[in-house]
């Protein structure tokens, strides 16, 4: 491009202009509409979905924790103890997992977590902790670390 004065060559805002509005085309692309041709338009609407999709990622998380509790807890009322004990069984038996890790081994494999949460009981026992965090006790059954150790699955396999 050749400019013959200094007024053309400030009017003209170049190739940036271009592409800066081809990025926000291409994020209104699935819109309907004026929302999708029109600059102007599409530029606020695609600023308030970046918005919203900012907003709904920490919402997200917040979803995905209340989940992982809901599981858990209800995990552990099927076997007496408390989701304030379980977590606190399991700290003091060095068993480091998270609320996903937790979460998945309750709906998944329920056996290993039926194993864990008999550890943190019996840890807990040990250790004479005494769970004044919950005042009602959860109804399930009792656990004892020997009926659910390896013993009986041992067996079953020499058999």
């Amino acid at each position: 491009m050749v400019f013959l004065s200094v007024i053309n060559w400030a009017r003209c805002r170049g190739p940036d202009e271009f592409w800066r509005k081809r990025r926000i085309f291409r994020l209104a692309a699935h819109y309907i509409g004026r929302r999708r041709n029109c600059y102007s338009i599409a530029v606020r609407n695609v600023h308030r979905a970046l918005v919203y999709a900012t907003k709904a990622r920490k919402l997200k998380k917040e979803d995905m924790k209340s989940l992982w509790d809901v599981r858990i807890t209800a995990a552990c009322e099927q076997h007496n103890i408390t989701l304030f004990s379980l977590r606190e069984g399991l700290d003091r038996a060095n068993i480091m997992l998270d609320r996903k890790s937790l979460s998945d081994l309750a709906s998944w494999e329920p056996k290993t977590f039926e194993a864990l949460a008999a550890v943190a009981k019996y840890k807990l026992e040990t250790d004479r902790f005494i769970d004044g965090q919950d005042k009602c006790h959860p109804t399930g059954i009792n656990l004892n670390l020997k009926d659910v150790m390896l013993e009986a699955w041992l067996n079953e396999k020499k058999k």
